[in-house]
C-alpha cells in the first residue's frame, strides 16, 4: 500500500474527517484512538488507510452488506466534497489494499470497542426491561455462515458431517442481551460445534448483581448454574427433562423450594426432618425455587415449563411474575434475528475470507447492532414510548441514509439526541 500524506483544503488529512454518521456519537474518534493505542494498533507512520479509518470502515461494511468494498469506502468519503475536505489526490483504495489494511488492524480493536461501548441501556420503567429492581437479561446462541475458504473451514468447521456437509463453514456465537431494548451487551465466538454452555461460561464476567439472567433449557448444567450464581446476578433458567427436583418446601404462590444435585458427586439426595421442619441434607446442592406451569401451543398440544430461580422469596417475585419474565427471553431471540437476518441480509454470508477477519467482522456487526439499538433506546425514551414500538429495519434505513449524507459528521439533534422517533422516517 502506498503511503499518501493526503492534505485536503479544509486542513488536516482527508481521512481525519471520515466517520460513520450518527453512529460516531457512540463510537467517537477519541475512543477509537484510545482503543488503538491500548491494543497496539496505532500506526507510527501516515498511511492511505489509517487504523481509525479502517475501524469505521469495517463498521460501515456491517451497515451496507450488499455493497462492494470500494462502494462502501465511497459511501464514507462521498459527503466530504461538500465539506471542502476532499483531496483530489486521494483515491478510493482497491479491494486488496483494503483487505491488507483490515489484516493489519486485526479483530482485537473491534472486540475492545464492543466491550467498552455495549453496556445495558434500559432506563428504569422501560416496559419488558425489569422485574422489580432487577434488569432482565438473556443468553442465547446462533451461527453465522462464513466464506468457504480452507482457513475458515479449518478454524470454524461446518455442520452436516462428511456425508452431508453444510455449504459454508459456520461461526458459533453466544450472546448476553437486554430483553427490554434488544441490545446485545456481551458475546463469545467459537467454531460451529462449540458447546453453547462452554461459550456461556466465558460470558459470566458480564453477569452483575441487579441482573436477572434468563436462559433456555439447553444452557442448564450444574456447574454452569453454580458458577453463574456466584457472580451475584439472579438466575431464571428453564430446566431440561431429567434432573430430579424434590419438593422440599411448598410456597403459597404454587412454587416450591428444592435443591440441585451435582451429577459428579454421589449424594444421598435425602430429605431429613429437623425440629419438625423439612431441611436439606448437607450433601445436597444449592437451594433453588421451582416454578412449573403449562402452556397451550397453537396446534392444541400442551407444554410443561419447569423454571428454576435464585429468587427464593415469593414476596420478591411471584411465580406468575417469574413466568411472565421468562417470556421476555423471546425478545432477545428477536435481537439475534435482527442481527443475522435484517442487518446482515437473509441468507447472506459474511465477507471475510480468513478467521481473523471473520472475527473482526463479527465484532463490528455486534458493535453496529448495539449502536443502532442504543440510539433507538434513547429515541424511545425521549418520545416516552416502548422501544418495541420502533422498527429496527426502519431505524437501520435512517442511519444508513445519515451515513451516506453526512459521512464526516457526528450528527445529532439540536438537543444532542437522535431523531429516530421522527414518524416521517419510522
Amino acid at each position: 500500500m502506498t503511503d499518501v500524506p493526503d492534505a485536503p483544503s479544509g486542513g488536516g488529512r482527508l481521512t481525519d474527517h471520515i466517520g460513520i454518521g450518527v453512529l460516531t456519537r457512540l463510537v467517537d474518534r477519541d475512543l477509537v484512538d484510545e482503543v488503538l493505542v491500548d491494543t497496539g494498533k496505532r500506526e507510527q507512520r501516515v498511511r492511505l488507510l489509517p487504523a481509525r479509518v479502517v475501524v469505521y470502515y469495517v463498521m460501515a461494511l456491517c451497515l451496507f452488506f450488499g455493497d462492494s468494498y470500494e462502494e462502501v469506502m465511497r459511501t464514507l468519503v462521498d459527503g466530504l466534497r461538500a465539506l471542502g475536505s476532499w483531496s483530489k489526490e486521494w483515491r478510493v483504495p482497491t479491494t486488496s489494499a483494503i483487505t491488507r489494511a483490515r489484516t493489519r488492524l486485526g479483530p482485537e480493536p473491534l472486540r475492545e470497542l464492543f466491550e467498552r461501548v455495549a453496556v445495558p441501556c434500559a432506563r428504569p420503567g422501560v416496559p419488558g426491561a425489569w422485574l422489580g429492581t432487577r434488569r432482565l437479561m438473556a443468553i442465547d446462541g446462533f451461527v453465522l455462515d462464513v466464506p468457504d475458504t480452507p482457513d475458515n473451514d479449518e478454524e470454524f468447521g461446518r455442520s452436516g458431517g462428511a456425508k452431508n456437509p453444510a455449504p459454508f463453514p459456520q461461526a458459533h456465537l453466544v450472546g448476553l442481551g437486554e430483553c427490554g431494548t434488544h441490545a446485545i451487551n456481551a458475546a463469545e465466538i467459537g467454531p460451529w460445534n462449540t458447546n453453547e454452555r462452554k461459550l456461556a461460561q466465558k460470558l459470566l464476567v458480564a453477569f452483575e448483581p441487579g441482573m436477572l439472567v434468563i436462559a433456555d433449557r439447553g444452557f442448564y448444567a450444574f456447574q454452569l448454574w453454580a458458577d453463574a450464581a456466584e457472580t451475584g446476578a439472579d438466575l431464571l433458567w428453564r430446566m431440561p427433562a431429567g434432573p430430579h427436583l424434590p419438593v422440599v418446601t411448598p410456597l403459597p404462590d404454587g412454587s416450591y423450594l428444592s435443591f440441585l444435585s451435582d451429577p459428579k458427586v454421589r449424594t444421598r439426595r435425602a430429605v431429613q426432618k429437623h425440629r419438625g421442619q423439612t431441611v436439606l441434607d448437607e450433601l445436597s446442592g444449592p437451594t433453588v425455587r421451582v416454578v412449573e406451569y403449562e402452556i397451550s401451543n397453537r396446534d392444541g398440544s400442551h407444554e410443561l415449563f419447569c423454571l428454576i430461580t435464585t429468587i427464593l422469596d415469593p414476596d420478591v417475585a411471584t411465580s406468575v411474575e417469574l413466568a411472565e419474565a421468562y417470556g421476555q427471553r423471546w425478545e432477545f431471540e428477536s435481537s439475534l434475528d435482527e442481527l443475522k437476518t435484517h442487518q446482515r441480509g437473509r441468507g447472506a454470508v459474511l465477507r471475510s475470507r480468513s478467521p481473523d477477519l471473520v472475527k473482526q467482522e463479527i465484532w463490528a456487526l455486534l458493535l453496529t447492532h448495539y449502536a443502532v439499538r442504543q440510539l433507538m433506546s434513547e429515541a424511545a425514551e425521549q418520545a416516552d414510548i416502548d422501544p418495541d414500538r420502533l422498527s429496527f429495519i426502519r431505524s437501520l434505513r435512517v442511519i444508513r441514509r445519515q451515513v451516506t449524507r453526512q459521512a464526516g459528521f457526528s450528527p445529532s439533534a439540536p438537543d444532542g439526541g437522535p431523531r429516530l422517533h421522527d414518524h416521517r422516517d419510522m
